[in-house]
């Protein structure tokens, strides 16, 4: 059977498992199964739990989320794939990868393209992380909301204080074009790697390093093979909920808006939840002895600056990139 068989018939399978993701159960519970890759004790995995708690209560247990952590139901990819078909109702992505479903988000991909967090939530929150959202549902996918990721780093086997100390690494990025972009700019050899599989890349030497936020690498224990976190904060894109379009339009509208008030609640306690964990987070590294590192960013900067102009080549990109940069300027 050759690779392409395979797939279709694992997808396939998996397909036919989870055909009931929003069909009623005993009792007449409506049920959306979620999905996502992050490990439990994740701010974002506890802000999903509590939006689940908040719809059954405001349902009245007329309406449930289940949720699979931990790639239960697939990669992140695999799980949109199987929203697009109607498969599973709802899953957590990163902004890398929902890219390669939705072009316009991957402005929100874009090396330095937030002044601070602050700048990045008012593009979250606003008009144009609503039309961000809404743009998606013509690929089936209705964007619910943003959770807040914080600013992805540099880790690896050795120091990266410049650019050149990348030169030769192969550094693990999303299946994302603009993070494989990124890290060719910087001089590294980007790698495609299931997170899932990241841990044992690591550990066997598939690869040098990776990028992620401060609770991720400590959270997945790859400080434990790589004791070098630099503060590059290249990129800020966050982790976005999705509905498939199938599962939103079988919801009533009073179902609707059950879950769209649990999911605004649930982001506001993310936010707070998210602060917290990069604290414990950094404490918790530095008694592991997780050598800190901070770069001048302004090398990193100019060498990526590239990416924005190429990508300011298509007008609606241009137009979103302004945008952006011009927000509460």
């Amino acid at each position: 059977m050759n690779i392409i068989r395979l797939t279709f018939f694992c997808t396939s399978l998996i397909a036919l498992h989870l055909m009931s993701s929003c069909r009623p159960e005993r009792g007449q519970t409506k049920v959306l199964k979620l999905a996502h890759g992050l490990d439990v004790n994740h701010s974002v995995h506890k802000s999903m739990v509590y939006m689940a708690e908040l719809v059954s209560k405001k349902s009245g247990g007329k309406m449930r989320i289940d949720i699979y952590p931990n790639q239960q139901l697939g990669t992140e990819r695999q799980c949109l794939e199987l929203m697009q078909i109607g498969s599973i109702a709802m899953a957590k992505v990163s902004g890398a990868v929902i890219q390669n479903f939705a072009p316009n988000t991957r402005v929100l991909s874009m090396p330095y393209i937030f002044r601070n967090k602050e700048h990045a939530h008012q593009v979250f929150d606003g008009p144009i992380g609503k039309a961000l959202l809404l743009g998606a549902e013509k690929y089936w996918l209705k964007g619910l909301g943003y959770y807040d990721a914080g600013r992805r780093c540099f880790y690896a086997k050795r120091p990266i204080r410049r650019p050149k100390d990348l030169s030769g690494l192969k550094i693990r990025v999303q299946e994302s074009k603009t993070a494989m972009e990124l890290v060719e700019s910087l001089g590294g050899s980007p790698t495609p790697i299931s997170w899932g599989e990241l841990y044992t890349a690591l550990q066997q030497g598939v690869v040098d390093g990776a990028e992620n936020n401060l609770p991720s690498f400590y959270l997945s224990h790859h400080y434990e093979v790589c004791p070098f976190y630099s503060f590059t904060e290249h990129t800020a894109e966050p982790d976005l909920l999705f509905i498939s379009t199938h599962a939103w339009k079988s919801l009533s509208k009073e179902e609707q808006g059950w879950l769209m008030e649990s999911v605004k609640e649930s982001i506001k306690f993310q936010r707070k939840l998210w602060e917290e964990s990069e604290n414990e987070a950094f404490e918790a590294l530095k008694k592991a002895g997780v050598t800190m590192i901070y770069p001048d960013k302004d090398p990193f900067k100019s060498l990526t600056q590239h990416i924005l102009e190429e990508n300011s080549q298509d007008p609606e990109m241009a137009r979103l990139i302004t945008s952006i940069q011009n927000l509460g300027k």
